[in-house]
């Protein structure tokens, strides 16, 4: 008669967990590239936001837009508004509005971290990207501070020349020419 199949694994870590140094899974729905040109970002903070079936259904097909999307600290609460997801439409009647405002869910001093620099001169609160982690919808949200045309021209400037140093770097190391 075989012996039974042990039911724990013989090493030491649970079964079914990811390393430690193992990143979570992430799945990008949307980034704002332009709100890096526009706005110098000081800080960022991962924080969840509150939908409704639909929305997820949504986001999980890939639609949506976070071009004219801002954050509001209203209270002790800070909302997202301006942000695009467009309805479901296998939804039918229970479908939700596409520019509805969204609560973020934060923990208290992180609002308040976030009000503080929020009602300082010149500082906005801006999405960057929305995307799935471990099956939750997470928004990357950055304190920024509004750029001048002449900033945006010397930071394009910046990139560019930055950009042709690697590109000269990168040919020398192939033999170059």
């Amino acid at each position: 008669m075989a012996a039974p199949k042990p039911t724990k694994p013989q090493s030491g870590k649970p079964a079914g967990k990811a390393k430690a140094d193992d990143k979570p899974a992430e799945r990008v729905v949307a980034e704002n590239r332009k709100a890096r040109h526009e706005y110098e970002i000081l800080d960022t903070l991962e924080c969840g936001i509150a939908l409704v079936g639909s929305e997820v259904k949504s986001l999980r097909v890939g639609r949506m837009s976070l071009d004219e999307a801002y954050g509001r600290v209203e209270g002790e609460e800070v909302w997202l508004l301006g942000c695009d997801i467009p309805e479901y439409e296998k939804a039918n009647q229970l479908n939700h509005k596409p520019k509805r405002p969204r609560k973020l869910l934060l923990h208290r001093r992180e609002i308040k971290k976030f009000a503080g620099l929020a009602f300082e001169k010149g500082l906005t609160l801006v999405p960057l990207k929305m995307y799935f982690k471990n099956g939750r919808v997470k928004v990357l949200m950055g304190i920024g501070r509004g750029r001048k045309a002449h900033d945006k021209r010397q930071k394009l400037k910046a990139d560019t020349a930055k950009r042709d140093i690697e590109i000269a770097l990168r040919g020398r190391g192939r033999g170059g020419r």
